[in-house]
């Protein structure tokens, strides 16, 4: 297998000085996920990644990217140059320039990284794939993404994030991407925006990344649809859309099961019947303009579409977990990873679908969604509707923008509140019996894992008698 970087063309991408000769296999950033042949870039953040450059050469870097001499490091692992973070976006640019790929960006206030991973799979049936780890979307993981993309990549998927204006525009330009896809945009980080339409003129961004009659893909049934349309016909852009009506994308049929979704749609003049292995409209919505993405691509859109069925939810981002006692099984829905209006109301829903055993009942488990602004406390309360509507037999709240949705609960469906994950998860835990299905989101601040953590924990401990 040939280097994915060497000496020398780390050197010319970057405008460094190599001390020696090397090549590596991979980047890293962090010392605790290196691999032996990675390329190791000192970044300085809260952290100062020359701290670590001793470490990564021991756990066996192949050299490290530093903006200045590391005492105890042979010279001739080290990769000299004046910013380790524009080190980094430079060699994320060339390495961008040196493939001949199909390139997506993804971003949206909701479902990019489900998107993201989607993708991923049903690309990789159609040649080598490359894609973002995890939710790597910001000023650091774009470029690291790029940076990894080895030569031979067919097609390149890249989740861009943003938590204020003007974060998405230069990401999107290192990526350069043939296709740049919006999800949604919904009432998410007001705490650092002045309204919806505002978040919409952010994530409008990605477009400006995208060359002359590049593809933008659009949600039709999104209220802002038009901004970004507008927006994307400003970079000179294609727009294509998808949704229930008049898109190019457009929902026909569906069929919304426990555990998947029988779709029908037609995709630019095409019909087609196919299953998403993932419970949820939400899923569904987003298969679409998917699907939209592919075809810009150039790749199969039918194969693409027949190979939705084996798409499964994400740890944290509804993963579905059949856990064992020594009396019996639950079901978790894990979606513990973040949280917004919307994708609660979407999660809520797919609780709401979701059947439990005999004697079972439905659980919500939530806590604070953050980044809200002023307007938190109000959407947080009008949480109510969606638990209403979910059939939820039992609700579980935690943190102190939550308490403002308790206060409208009915008291028949109270299991319990507390102000922080850690003091409901034994309560949870304790609480669950066979038969019943148990949802739990929040915002990634208000670590909802642990609630995750504790009832697995908890399953472990009964069948182990």
């Amino acid at each position: 297998m040939s280097a994915l970087w060497t000496s020398a063309e780390a050197a010319a991408a970057t405008g460094g000085r190599a001390g020696g000769t090397w090549s590596a296999n991979g980047v890293s950033i962090d010392t605790r996920t290196l691999q032996p042949g990675d390329l190791f870039f000192a970044l300085i953040g809260e952290r100062d990644g020359h701290d670590f450059v001793k470490a990564a050469i021991e756990k066996g870097a192949a050299a490290a990217l530093v903006s200045k001499a590391v005492p105890g490091v042979d010279a001739a692992k080290l990769l000299v140059t004046g910013d380790t973070q524009a080190g980094l976006e430079a060699l994320g640019r060339m390495a961008r320039s040196r493939v001949n790929a199909g390139i997506a960006a993804i971003t949206g206030s909701a479902g990019k990284t489900s998107t993201k991973e989607a993708l991923r799979f049903v690309l990789g049936r159609q040649g080598t794939t490359h894609a973002s780890e995890a939710s790597y979307n910001n000023l650091w993981g774009v470029p690291l993404t790029l940076a990894r993309m080895p030569q031979a990549t067919k097609y390149g998927i890249f989740e861009i994030g943003m938590n204020h204006a003007d974060e998405i525009r230069p990401l999107t330009r290192q990526v350069r991407p043939d296709v740049a896809m919006v999800t949604t945009v919904e009432a998410v980080h007001l705490a650092h925006f002045g309204s919806v339409e505002e978040i919409a003129n952010a994530k409008a961004e990605i477009f400006e990344g995208l060359p002359q009659g590049g593809v933008a893909v659009i949600n039709a049934d999104n209220p802002h649809a038009a901004r970004l349309a507008a927006a994307a016909t400003r970079a000179g852009a294609r727009v294509w859309t998808f949704g229930e009506k008049g898109a190019e994308a457009r929902l026909a049929s569906v069929s919304l099961g426990e555990a998947s979704s029988e779709i029908e749609a037609d995709i630019l003049g095409s019909h087609l019947r196919f299953t998403y292995g993932a419970p949820g409209r939400h899923f569904v919505q987003n298969a679409l303009g998917l699907l939209l993405v592919v075809k810009a691509l150039g790749a199969d859109v039918a194969a693409a579409a027949e190979a939705l069925r084996g798409v499964r939810a994400a740890k944290g981002r509804g993963e579905r977990v059949r856990i064992e006692t020594v009396d019996g099984a639950f079901d978790l829905i894990d979606e513990a990873y973040n949280a917004n209006p919307a994708s609660m109301a979407a999660a809520l829903a797919v609780l709401g679908s979701a059947k439990p055993g005999p004697g079972g009942r439905r659980i919500a488990v939530i806590g604070d969604m953050l980044e809200l602004g002023p307007q938190s406390d109000v959407l947080h309360a009008g949480l109510a509707g969606a638990i209403a509507e979910s059939g939820a037999d039992l609700v579980f709240a935690c943190g102190a923008s939550m308490a403002h949705l308790w206060a409208q609960l009915p008291v028949s469906i109270r299991g319990a509140y507390a102000q922080a994950s850690s003091d409901i998860a034994s309560l949870v835990a304790a609480d669950t019996r066979p038969g019943d299905v148990v949802m739990v989101k929040g915002s990634l601040g208000s670590r909802m894992a642990l609630v995750v953590d504790a009832l697995k924990a908890r399953a472990r401990e009964l069948a182990a008698g």
